[in-house]
């Protein structure tokens, strides 16, 4: 359980960064920046057959075909979105490919300092823990680190209600 705080987790969190800063469901996370190449409005999206079902399907940006990754499925939150006006298409890059990540809002990009900056608590283990790196502290607000290549890595749905469950947890010790 203490992996996470090992030397060598604390070395490879990173140290100063800019993250926007994004709403799923009553949930909040933060994004590297260096990983978005654009935030859009949505776009129509078309379903694919067969794809994994937290991808809605594919868009059409200037004629760039982009896989669409629903962050509400991805992390079992329930579809309805109470305002769609403000829900957004990240456009990522990952190892040359191109991916978009639909969120219900992005708020604000912040400059995370390394005292602002800390390794995923302890007591969140699993495949979730492997997604968030460290947490950000922006202002009063805790965001969760995503980390872009592990969340598009697994076919596994990742079941934040579970994360939660844990994280209250470990805070009542």
């Amino acid at each position: 359980m203490t992996e996470n705080l090992s030397p060598e987790a604390v070395s490879r969190t990173p140290r100063s960064i800019k993250v926007a800063c994004l709403r799923v469901g009553n949930e909040f996370y933060a994004l590297d920046i260096m990983c978005i190449k654009e935030i859009i409005r949505p776009l129509p999206i078309v379903a694919v057959p067969k794809a994994p079902l937290y991808v809605d399907g594919v868009v059409n940006l200037r004629k760039a075909i982009i896989p669409v990754v629903d962050l509400r499925r991805r992390f079992g939150f329930t579809e309805e979105s109470e305002n769609a006006r403000k829900r957004r298409i990240i456009i990522c890059a990952l190892d040359g490919r191109i991916v978009g990540l639909l969120a219900d809002e992005v708020t604000e990009v912040c400059s995370c300092s390394e005292t602002d900056i800390r390794p995923t608590p302890y007591y969140l283990s699993g495949a979730e823990a492997e997604l968030f790196p460290a947490v950000c502290r922006n202002g009063d607000d805790l965001l969760m680190l995503l980390d872009l290549r592990k969340l598009l890595a697994s076919d596994r749905q990742i079941d934040m209600a579970q994360a939660r469950q844990q994280s209250a947890a470990g805070e009542g010790d």
